[in-house]
């Protein structure tokens, strides 16, 4: 252990008091004893960098020596926050015994997951096909060629040695048998996500959009929020296009169930009812102890959902959260060139110096009681000191069952003078959780959970106007321009210490030219318009697949994988191809280009025999759904006033409408021949029929409510 605090103190920059000669020494006594992920960037794997497994990266180097030694892979994907994956290190990877045997008969490599998605996503497919599940870690043993031939999440060290000893010496008796084996899984995954061209032209009814969501509401938890049964996790893009067919269908039911969802959420322990921000998901039915890890890409999406929650509800305890979880963000998560880091761990080190989940985030009554003093009382029936909100080695996690006004009402104060006292206990809290040891931060930065936050906070300033949030908007969405766009107009994944070095994906396409277009949408400045149709072009020359109008998640340039990959499935972040096609949908409209129209009409045509058997897993495609089904609007705003008009606008919540807008004249295709020097004007459009142009926002509101 002592060995590692001196490494990670070096790692970091720590000074230390030696003479300089002394200092050169200890380092280059400590580079020979690493493996060989000591030059890289990813927090996560630098974690693994002085285990005894001699882990190597995932690169053509490493591929071709195990090809050359004939040697099978152990591919180990995890990420920072992981806390299983930080078990497993513990007792098998740093372990000599485990090592020397992983040493002797593997090429083994550490996989950081949000670093190598299309890694991820091959090796997890082979682990569900093998076992009908996944998770992280993911352990993936291979053939030389990297051909799946066994597969699971974490291993105890007696099993893992099992395995390793019986995968190994099968090789070397009946390589036959392994190699068949693999054959069969690796064809398995192949095919596992194929999509074929749907030919016939199928019509987007709203009476079909019903039964989806008929289907999908078995599933939904009426009373506790989220979905049935436990774990629950917060599936933002599942909430936004329920908060969105509730609102354009007056589904009374469904707008119930989404308010249950955010303000269950928002009152549990998955929400740092401390410092803001939300965990990757509860471990229970009632939101109450999360997996205390804190992910950007949760974070960013669930500012944009309680910000649009804010615009029909204007719930003050949805504006709350936005505004916590964006001081969280920015407190935690802001790097100083305007990106964000990825995460937060779930663990962090107790009183016995121990790496322990949820330390930093726990209470017990004595403390609470020393820190709160005559507030205590109030405080502990507030947040639920007590048997309901209490975790374990008596430790209580936060967590509220009453509404502000029912709790204020029967201690006989104002909501505002709770609202002062909660705001005053949250500060002396902060205090002291300020001062215990923190959690480790993953700082490096990935493009397309960057473009997520960016998101978020055009969201929220549409929605709340803090010029803070656009602020924050636009310096990031310079960053990714400047710092991770290519001159040749590619898009690059990952930044650490100034280094961008793996090619983009799909993804990371999909949700900057969304963040773009957003962004836009807020500003009226055509830069960010015309840089998301460049991402798109590129997207469709290098990504996508001719054969089924489908995008695959990494460019044709990239061949070091058994199988290029088909994102498909709306999980916590939606899927790159559904994004996708929202985006040549939206830049269809805006730019009058058919060929973007017909090809994402074609990309959800093709995805309807999907829906068709499993709705939820496909929200977002449903998002796109709604707009050909129901009424979907372009609303153009032209003249000097256009922005203060915007602002007016922006008061509603209209998640059917494109927005476009220029303040001069404009060769946007959008807005030619829209300006009139003497006044501003907004036009409402719908599929190519416009109403009389209005001045007045109201008159234009009305015409698109009718």
């Amino acid at each position: 252990m002592y060995k590692k605090i001196i490494v990670f103190s070096i790692l970091i920059g720590l000074s230390i008091s030696c003479e300089e000669k002394t200092k050169q020494l200890a380092h280059s006594a400590i580079e020979n004893s690493a493996n060989g992920l000591i030059h890289e960037t990813s927090p996560y794997l630098l974690q693994h960098a002085y285990n005894p497994v001699n882990w190597k990266p995932w690169n053509a180097k490493t591929l071709a020596l195990a090809k050359k030694d004939n040697k099978l892979m152990v591919i180990s994907v995890g990420y920072s926050a992981c806390h299983w994956c930080h078990v497993m290190e513990e007792e098998s990877f740093e372990n000599d015994s485990v090592a020397k045997l992983m040493n002797a008969n593997f090429i083994n490599i550490k996989v950081d997951r949000e670093e190598r998605p299309d890694v991820d996503q091959v090796y997890m497919n082979a682990v569900q096909l093998m076992t009908g599940s996944g998770g992280w870690p993911l352990n993936c043993i291979t053939l030389p060629d990297g051909r799946p031939v066994f597969g699971g999440t974490y291993f105890e060290k007696e099993q893992w040695e099992k395995i390793l000893k019986d995968i190994s010496q099968l090789y070397k008796t009946n390589p036959e048998k392994v190699i068949a084996f693999a054959e069969k899984l690796t064809e398995g995954v192949k095919t596992s996500d194929l999509i074929t061209l749907n030919q016939q032209n199928i019509p987007f009814k709203t009476e079909s959009l019903q039964q989806y969501v008929q289907s999908w509401k078995k599933n939904l938890d009426y009373t506790l929020g989220g979905n049935l049964n436990a774990p629950k996790f917060p599936l933002p893009n599942n909430l936004n296009f329920l908060m969105r067919y509730s609102y354009q269908n007056d589904d009374i039911e469904l707008k119930d169930y989404v308010s249950t969802t955010l303000t269950k959420m928002a009152n549990g322990g998955l929400y740092d009812q401390v410092g803001g921000g939300f965990s990757r998901y509860a471990v229970d039915q009632k939101w109450h102890i999360p997996h205390f890890e804190k992910m950007l890409y949760d974070n960013a999406q669930l500012v944009s959902v309680y910000s649009q929650a804010y615009l029909i509800t204007k719930n003050e305890n949805y504006k709350k959260v936005v505004l916590e979880t964006l001081n969280f963000v920015e407190r935690e998560l802001l790097q100083t060139e305007g990106a964000f880091y990825s995460s937060i761990d779930a663990d962090s080190l107790n009183d016995e110096n121990q790496l322990e989940e949820g330390v930093f985030y726990s209470w017990n009554e004595e403390e609470l009681k020393s820190i709160l003093k005559e507030e205590f009382s109030m405080f502990s029936s507030y947040y639920n000191i007590n048997l309901t909100g209490k975790w374990e080695n008596n430790q209580y996690i936060l967590f509220k069952t009453i509404t502000d006004e029912a709790f204020a009402k029967s201690n006989n104060i104002s909501v505002l003078e709770l609202d002062a006292k909660v705001s005053k206990w949250k500060q002396s809290l902060n205090k002291v959780r300020n001062k215990r040891p923190r959690p480790r931060t993953d700082d490096k930065v990935l493009t397309s959970w960057n473009a997520l936050m960016l998101k978020g906070y055009v969201d929220a300033y549409r929605v709340f106007r803090d010029i803070n949030y656009l602020n924050k908007a636009v310096k990031n969405a310079e960053f990714i321009k400047n710092k991770l766009l290519t001159k040749e107009g590619s898009l690059f994944h990952n930044y650490k210490n100034g280094k961008a070095t793996i090619n983009g994906f799909s993804e990371d396409y999909a949700h900057v030219i969304s963040a773009y277009i957003d962004l836009y949408q807020i500003t009226l400045d055509e830069k960010w318009l015309n840089l998301a149709k460049d991402l798109m072009d590129y997207s469709i020359n290098h990504f996508l697949d001719k054969n089924n109008s489908m995008f695959y998640f990494t460019a044709d340039s990239e061949t070091d994988l058994i199988t290029r990959k088909v994102e498909v499935y709306d999980n916590v972040i939606s899927s790159s191809n559904s994004i996708l096609a929202d985006n040549l949908f939206k830049l269809g409209h805006y730019y009058s280009n058919k060929n973007y129209l017909e090809l994402a009409k074609q990309m959800l045509n093709n995805m309807i025999v999907n829906i068709d058997k499993a709705p939820s897993s496909y929200s977002n495609w449903l998002s796109l759904y709604l707009n050909y089904s129901n009424p979907y609007y372009e609303l153009a705003i032209s003249g000097a006033n256009a922005k203060e008009k915007l602002k007016e606008v922006n008061i509603y919540y209209l998640p059917n409408i494109l927005i476009a807008g220029a303040t001069q004249e404009s060769k946007l295709p959008i807005m030619e021949n829209r300006f009139i020097e003497a006044d501003t004007y907004i036009y409402v459009c719908v599929d190519g029929s416009c109403k009389l142009p209005v001045t007045n926002t109201k008159e234009a509101i009305d015409q698109l409510l009718k």
